[in-house]
């Protein structure tokens, strides 16, 4: 079974790379979260992975701030909240979609609100 888990871990911690590679290009998806994610995924399967994202020039020292410290900057906090409110009120405005589905997107929107904020500010 454990043959089976890191391979497992490593096309996991992939799939968050390619998600958080996007999310450069693309407006309101979120690059750095899928980073790290990517980055506990490599932690128990690929330590060259590992030093891949941490080391990353664009988004590697915010990743590695994160696992170290499990604080968020305030900055950090600000801009995430910021950018996925206006995506998720640009979404109920503009995605014609049942109300069941716009209530799922804003009960999406708040858990990601509250997880952010549950995280410690970093004190630098």
């Amino acid at each position: 079974m454990k043959n089976l888990f890191k391979p497992f871990l490593i096309f996991l911690g992939l799939i968050f790379v390619a998600i958080g590679t996007i999310g450069i290009f693309v407006p309101g998806l979120p690059t750095t979260i899928f980073m790290i994610l990517a980055a506990y995924c490599f932690i128990r399967s690929s330590e060259k992975l590992y030093n891949w994202v941490v080391s990353n020039k664009i988004f590697g020292d915010r990743v590695r701030h994160f696992i170290e410290t499990k604080t968020i900057p305030l900055r950090g906090k600000i801009h995430s909240i910021t950018t996925m409110w206006i995506m998720v009120i640009l979404s109920l405005i503009f995605i014609e979609a049942s109300l069941w589905v716009k209530l799922l997107i804003a009960s999406l929107a708040l858990i990601g609100t509250i997880v952010i904020l549950s995280y410690p500010t970093a004190k630098d």
